[in-house]
C-alpha cells in the first residue's frame, strides 16, 4: 500500500507543470511614464491658456479694472437693513392692491343695497364665451355683441379690453337664469371702479368679482375659450381665493357610507361629492375621511385618530384613496359619528388644527338608527360642531331623518340625485360657514398661497417662456355681503372680490444687482410653504407638454432649503421674526450635474399686513460686497451706445411696464432715453444706472480689441474660436463674433432661448456663477452633457470663462466675468497634437513605453472637467458623458484616492415613474362569449348611467348638454401605462479636489493590472487622464449619476405623513353668531318621476 503512494520524479514535474498552466496568467501592465503625462498636460494647458486669454481679452479686462481700483469703493451690504427695506416696499405695494379691492367691495355692496330683485328682468351683457360670435346671417349672437380686444403687454400679450369687464359662466350655469341676470345687472357698477383702480395703480393685473350664484366678472374683459370637449369647467366658487375669503379655517371630518346599498351610481356620486368637498379646502384647513359599513375605517389607516392639513399633497392622496372605495355590507353610522366627534374634540382641546370652524360631512343614502344619543353626548347643547348631510340618490324615505341631523346641529341638508347636482349642493356648506362673518360684517382680507392660473388662455405658452418660479401668483380677496336689514340674520354672501398679484412683480422690489452673484430673495407663507424661490420648480414635462406638479404649491421651505435640518430658519420665518442665520450650503447648478459650496447668510423679516415672510440670501465673501464706481454721464453714455453692448432685459433699470408709451422700449433704450433727457417721465434706479455707466466705460476698450483680433485671425491655426463675451455685476453684457452668425455652432447662447447663459431675475449666468467660485485668472471649461446637446446630437462647443476681481482695502469683489466659446473640434485638434512624443525622443531616462502617443492602441486618453464629465475621448460618442459611466474602475480608484469626492444631494420636488397596474383579472380570457357579454353589459349600463348623470329633465338647455358631454368624456379617459407622481430622490455629484495636482495608480482587474495617471491642467478646471487600454477592468461596475427614489418604510412614511409641522394660524376666526338663523338648514330636493328613475334599478343591476 505504501508503494502505491510513490510517484516517479518525472510524473511530479508533469503534474506541477499542469497545475501552473491552470493558474491565471497576469499580463504585464502598460507602464505610463509620469513625466511624459505631465509634459503633455503642461504643453496642452499652456497652448489652451494662450488661446483663451488672447481671444477673451481677459488680461486686458483685468488690467482695465485694476487701473480704476483707486477710484472704486467696495461697500459691505447690511443684510438686515436690506431685507427690512425690501419688506417695507413690498408691504406698500401690496397695500395698494388691498385698497383697490376695498373700493370694489364698497361699490358692490352699495349696488346690491340699491338694487331690487326682479324675477322677470331682461338684460343683455357681454358673455365672455359668446362675444364677437356671429350666426349664419352674419349677425352677432345673443349676449355676443362686438367687444373690442387688443393685445396688451401688461397682461402677457393676451387680447383684452381695458374699458369693460365681461362675464364668464361655467357650462352648467344657465346664462339667462333670473339670479344670474340680477347679479350681473347689479355688478355692472363695478366697471368704472375697475378702470379707476387700474388708472390709480397701473401695476394692477386682473381684477374680478366672483358671485355666489356662479358668474365671474373679469377685468379687463377677455374672450374665454372652452376646452377640447366644448366645456367651460372654470367655476370661480371652486377657487382657493373664493373659498378662503368666504369662510374661516375649518376642521372637517367627512363620513361616507360604503354599505351595499351605495353600489353603482350612488357610489359614483358619493365619490364625486367627497372630491368636490376636498376641492373647497385649503392649507389653513384640516381634514380626515372615515368610511363606514359594518365597521368604521379611516380610508388612510396612517391618519387614524387625527386630522391632517388639507394641503394639495394630502388632498390628492385622499382623492386616490376615495377612488378605490367599494360598497359592501350594512351601514351603521353611530360609530362613525362617535369617532368623528372624538377626533374633533381632541384636536380642539389640544389646541391643534384650525381652531375655528369644526364640521362633519355625512354622505349617505339613508339613516335609520337612533343617533340622538351621540349628539347629546358629544355636541349638545353647545353645538360646537356643525353637521352637514348629503342624501345620495332619488330615494326620499330617509330624507326627514337625514335633514333632522343637519337642522339640529347648525348644519345644512341637501339631496344629490345626479353628478350634475354635486357642485351646487356642496357649495351650500360654504354659505352656512360664512354666515357669522356676514352678519358681523367682518371684511377680512385674505392672501392665498402661490398658484398658477391655467384657466386663462395661452397658459402653456407662458409656462414655456418664463422662469418657473416666477410663473406663480397670489390673490388678495375680500368677501362681499348683503347689507339689507331684512336678510341680516340669513347672512347672505353675495360673492368675493379679488385681484391677482404676480410674484414676479413683488420680486422686482428686491433688485438682483444688490444680492451679488449667488444671492436671491424668497417668500414663504404662514404655513411654511414656498411662495417664491429660485429653486422652486412647479412644472414638469409630460411628453412634450409642461404641466403643474400635483403638489407645486405645497413645497415646504425645508424641502428647498434642506440644509436647514433643525428648521431654525423655517421656525423663525413662520413666527414672523426678524433676524439672521448663517449656513454652509451645497447649491446645485447646471440641472443638478454640478454643485457650488457656499456659506450663505440668511436675513429675514415678515411683510406686515400679510401672512408672508421675506428672506434675502447673500453668499459670504464677494457676495456681500457692492462695487461703487464713478464716471460722468457724457463719457458713459458714449460707451453705452456701442453696438456690442446689451443690458439684462429682465432687470429693472427703468420702469417700462406702466406707461404704454414705454412698454416697447428695451431696458437699454430706456436707460439711454433717461440719460439723454428724451423721456423725463421715466423712473429709473439711479444707483444701478451709475454702475452700468461705470462698467460701460471700463469695458469699452474690449470692443476695439475683439474687432482687431477678428480682422487678423489665422484661419489655419485658430479656426474654431467663435465668440468672445463678458458680463458685469450690473447686468451689462458685451459680445463679439469671430465667425459669421450663420456659422455659430450654438446660436441659442446669450439669447432668451438659453436662460442659463444670460442675466435673469432669478440668477446670474451659469458661466459667471461658476467662474466666480474659481481663482481669478483660472478658466472654467464647460461642455453641455450628452442629455442637453442641441438636437440630441453630440456636444459641439465648449464655453470658457474666468472671473475678474478687484481689491480695495483688503476687500475682494467680483467685477465681471469674461470668456470665449470655442468649437470642441479646436480643443480636440490641440489635444491630440500635444498628446504624443516625437519619434526621435530620447527615451534613455524614461521608465516605461517610449516614444508614447495617445493614439497608441494600448492607451486611452481623456480630457475631463472638475465634475468628471468627458470633453475629449478617442471615442466621440463618449463626449459629454460622465467618466464613471464609461470607466467605473478608474472613477472608483480616483474616489478612493481622494482626487474626487462624492457629494450626495437631495431633491424633494422630483417626479418619479409609477408603473400602472391593470386591475382587471383574467376572466375575459375564459371564453369569447364572456368577453362579448361583458361588452354588452358595459355598453348598456354605462349608457344608462350616462342618462342618469345627465339629468334628462333639463335636456333642453344646450349648456347642460355640453356639461354632460364633459362628464362622459372625463369618465372614459384612458389612463397611461406609466404615470409620474411627486417623490423624494437622492443623487450623487462628483467634485474634483484641486489640492491634489496629480495622482497615479494600479488597479487590480483579475488577470491584469491597469495603470492610470491623472494630471491637473494648470489655470483650468480640467484634468488629463491617461489609462491602460489593453487591461479589461469590466469587473468594476460603472459609477452612475442616476437619481434614486428615497423609499421610506411603512412606519417612517406614516410618521412623515402624520407629522404636523409648525405653522402660524390666520389672525381671525368667525365660527358662530348669536343672530344666525340656524333653521335655514336646507329642504327637500325636487322630485319628478322620469324615464331615468325607472331605468335606475336596471342600471344598478347591470353594474
Amino acid at each position: 500500500m505504501v508503494g502505491a503512494c510513490r510517484m516517479g520524479r518525472g510524473a511530479v514535474l508533469t503534474l506541477l507543470l499542469c497545475l501552473f498552466c491552470l493558474l491565471p496568467s497576469t499580463r504585464p501592465q502598460t507602464k505610463i511614464p509620469l513625466e511624459t503625462v505631465k509634459s503633455w498636460a503642461d504643453a496642452f494647458g499652456g497652448e489652451l491658456y494662450s488661446i483663451v486669454t488672447k481671444y477673451s481679452g481677459s488680461l486686458l479686462l483685468q488690467k482695465k479694472y485694476k487701473d480704476v481700483e483707486p477710484t472704486l469703493k467696495i461697500k459691505e451690504v447690511d443684510g438686515l437693513e436690506l431685507v427690512k427695506k425690501f419688506s417695507e416696499q413690498m408691504e406698500s405695494m401690496l397695500r395698494r392692491k388691498v385698497e383697490a379691492v376695498e373700493r370694489l367691495v364698497e361699490a358692490a355692496e352699495d349696488a346690491d343695497l340699491n338694487h331690487e330683485y326682479n324675477s322677470s328682468l331682461e338684460f343683455d351683457y357681454y358673455n365672455s364665451l359668446l362675444i364677437n360670435e356671429k350666426d349664419e346671417n352674419d349677425n352677432y349672437v345673443e349676449l355676443g355683441d362686438e367687444f373690442i380686444l387688443e393685445p396688451n403687454e401688461h397682461f402677457n400679450n393676451l387680447l383684452v379690453n381695458t374699458t369693460y369687464s365681461d362675464i364668464q359662466l361655467p357650462t352648467n350655469v344657465y346664462n339667462k337664469d333670473p339670479d344670474i341676470l340680477n347679479g350681473v345687472y347689479m355688478s355692472e357698477a363695478l366697471n368704472p371702479i375697475f378702470v379707476d383702480n387700474f388708472e390709480r395703480d397701473p401695476t394692477l393685473t386682473w381684477q374680478y368679482f366672483g358671485s355666489s350664484t356662479g358668474f365671474f366678472r373679469l377685468y379687463p374683459g377677455i374672450k374665454w375659450l372652452p376646452d377640447e370637449n366644448g366645456v367651460i369647467s372654470f367655476d370661480c366658487r371652486n377657487r382657493g381665493w373664493y373659498i378662503q375669503a368666504a369662510t374661516s379655517p375649518k376642521d372637517i371630518v367627512i363620513i361616507v357610507d360604503v354599505s351595499g346599498s351605495m353600489k353603482g351610481l350612488r357610489m359614483t356620486i358619493a365619490k364625486h361629492t367627497i372630491v368636490t368637498i376636498l376641492d373647497t379646502l385649503g392649507e389653513n384647513d384640516f381634514v380626515n375621511i372615515i368610511a363606514y359599513n359594518d365597521y368604521v375605517h379611516f380610508i388612510e389607516p396612517c391618519f387614524k385618530g387625527i386630522l391632517v392639513q388639507a394641503d394639495r399633497d394630502n388632498r390628492e392622496h385622499f382623492k386616490q384613496l376615495v377612488d378605490e372605495l367599494q360598497a359592501k355590507g350594512v351601514g351603521t353610522v353611530n360609530k362613525a359619528l362617535t369617532e368623528s366627534f372624538k377626533i374633533l374634540r381632541e384636536f380642539r382641546d389640544a389646541g391643534q388644527g384650525g381652531l375655528c370652524n369644526q364640521a362633519i360631512m355625512l354622505i349617505t343614502d339613508g339613516a335609520v338608527e337612533d343617533y340622538e344619543a351621540v349628539f347629546e353626548k358629544y355636541n349638545w347643547p353647545d353645538r360646537k360642531v356643525r353637521v352637514f348631510t348629503y342624501l345620495i340618490g332619488r330615494e326620499v324615505t330617509f330624507a326627514p331623518n337625514v335633514k333632522w341631523i343637519a337642522c339640529n346641529n347648525k348644519g345644512y341638508y341637501t339631496q344629490i340625485s345626479t353628478l350634475a347636482d354635486v357642485q351646487e349642493n356642496v357649495m351650500e356648506y360654504l354659505h352656512v360657514l360664512s354666515r357669522p362673518m356676514v352678519i358681523n360684517h367682518d371684511h377680512d382680507i385674505i392672501w392665498t398661497e402661490a398658484y398658477m392660473d391655467s384657466a386663462l388662455p395661452q397658459s402653456e405658452e407662458l409656462f414655456a417662456s418664463q422662469a418657473q418660479s416666477l410663473l406663480l401668483m397670489t390673490t388678495v380677496a375680500m368677501p362681499v355681503f348683503s347689507k339689507k336689514n331684512e336678510t341680516r340674520s340669513h347672512g347672505i354672501l353675495l360673492g368675493v372680490v379679488g385681484s391677482d398679484v404676480p410674484l414676479r412683480e413683488l420680486l422686482k422690489l428686491a433688485p438682483r444687482y444688490k444680492l451679488g452673484v449667488h444671492g436671491y430673495a424668497f417668500l414663504n407663507t404662514n404655513n411654511g410653504y414656498i411662495l417664491s424661490h429660485p429653486d422652486l420648480r412647479p412644472l414638469y414635462k409630460e411628453g412634450k407638454k409642461l404641466k403643474p406638479k400635483p403638489n407645486y404649491n405645497s413645497v415646504d421651505l425645508s424641502e428647498v432649503e434642506w440644509e436647514d435640518q433643525d428648521e431654525i430658519l423655517r421656525t423663525a420665518m413662520i413666527n414672523g421674526e426678524t433676524g439672521y442665520l448663517s449656513m454652509d450650503v451645497k447649491v446645485p447648478v447646471d440641472k443638478g450635474k454640478r454643485v457650488l459650496f457656499l456659506t450663505n447668510d440668511y436675513f429675514f423679516t415678515d411683510i406686515s399686513g400679510t401672512p408672508f415672510s421675506l428672506g434675502v440670501v447673500l453668499s459670504r465673501g464677494h457676495g456681500e460686497y457692492i462695487l461703487l464706481g464713478n464716471t460722468s454721464v457724457e463719457e458713459g453714455l458714449h460707451d453705452l451706445l456701442q453696438p456690442d453692448l446689451s443690458l439684462a432685459n429682465e432687470w429693472i433699470y427703468c420702469i417700462t411696464d406702466i406707461d404704454p408709451d414705454h412698454r416697447k422700449l428695451s431696458q437699454l433704450q430706456a436707460v439711454i432715453r433717461f440719460l439723454t433727457g428724451e423721456e423725463p417721465d421715466l423712473e429709473c434706479d439711479e444707483e444701478l444706472v451709475q454702475e452700468v455707466l461705470f462698467d460701460a466705460v471700463v469695458t469699452a476698450p474690449m470692443e476695439a480689441y475683439w474687432t482687431t483680433l477678428a480682422l487678423n485671425m489665422s484661419l489655419e491655426t485658430e479656426a474654431g474660436v467663435e465668440m468672445a463675451f463678458l458680463g458685469t455685476r450690473a447686468g451689462l453684457m458685451r459680445s463679439a463674433l469671430y465667425v459669421g452668425s450663420e456659422k455659430l455652432s450654438n446660436r441659442k447662447f446669450l439669447t432668451r432661448k438659453d436662460k442659463e447663459s444670460i442675466f435673469t431675475m432669478d440668477h446670474f449666468p451659469l458661466w459667471y456663477r461658476r467662474a466666480a467660485e474659481h481663482p481669478p485668472g483660472s478658466f472654467i471649461y464647460s461642455i453641455v452633457s450628452e442629455d442637453d446637446a442641441e438636437g440630441g446630437g453630440l456636444p459641439k462647443v465648449v464655453t470658457v470663462s474666468t472671473a475678474v476681481a478687484v481689491s480695495v482695502d483688503g476687500k475682494m469683489g467680483i467685477a465681471a466675468a469674461v470668456g470665449v466659446q470655442i468649437k470642441l473640434e479646436l480643443l480636440q485638434r490641440k489635444f491630440w497634437a500635444a498628446m504624443q512624443q516625437p519619434n526621435d525622443t530620447d527615451c534613455s531616462a524614461l521608465d516605461g513605453a517610449c516614444p508614447l502617443s495617445c493614439q497608441d492602441e494600448v492607451l486611452n486618453c481623456f480630457l475631463i472637467d472638475n465634475n468628471g464629465f468627458i470633453l475629449i475621448s478617442k471615442r466621440p460618442a463618449e463626449t459629454g458623458k460622465f467618466l464613471g459611466a464609461v470607466d467605473g474602475s478608474v472613477m472608483t480608484q480616483l474616489l478612493n484616492m481622494g482626487m474626487f469626492k462624492k457629494v450626495t444631494m437631495y431633491d424633494y420636488q422630483a417626479m418619479c415613474k409609477i408603473p400602472y397596474h391593470h386591475h382587471s383579472g383574467a376572466r375575459p380570457l375564459l371564453s369569447p362569449i364572456y368577453a362579448f357579454l361583458a361588452a354588452v353589459k358595459w355598453l348598456i349600463s354605462d349608457f344608462l348611467i350616462f342618462l342618469l348623470e345627465f339629468n334628462m329633465s333639463s335636456f333642453w338647455h344646450a349648456d347642460n348638454l355640453a356639461d354632460a358631454k364633459a362628464v362622459f368624456h372625463h369618465s372614459h379617459k384612458h389612463k397611461k401605462h406609466d404615470t409620474l407622481q411627486p417623490c423624494d430622490t437622492e443623487y450623487p455629484v462628483f467634485v474634483y479636489e484641486p489640492a491634489i495636482k496629480e495622482t497615479n495608480g494600479l488597479i487590480e482587474c483579475g488577470d491584469c493590472q491597469k495603470m492610470f495617471v491623472a494630471q491637473q491642467i494648470a489655470s483650468s478646471n480640467l484634468l488629463l487622464l491617461v489609462t491602460d487600454a489593453a487591461c479589461d477592468c469590466s469587473i468594476f461596475p460603472p459609477v452612475l449619476l442616476d437619481a434614486k427614489e428615497v423609499k421610506y418604510n411603512a412606519s417612517v412614511k406614516c410618521d412623515r405623513m402624520r407629522s404636523q409641522k409648525l405653522r402660524r394660524r390666520p389672525d381671525t376666526c368667525h365660527a358662530f353668531h348669536p343672530e344666525e338663523n340656524a333653521q335655514d338648514c336646507g329642504g327637500a330636493a325636487e322630485l319628478c318621476a322620469s324615464l331615468t328613475l325607472l331605468l335606475l334599478p336596471l342600471a344598478l343591476l347591470l353594474r
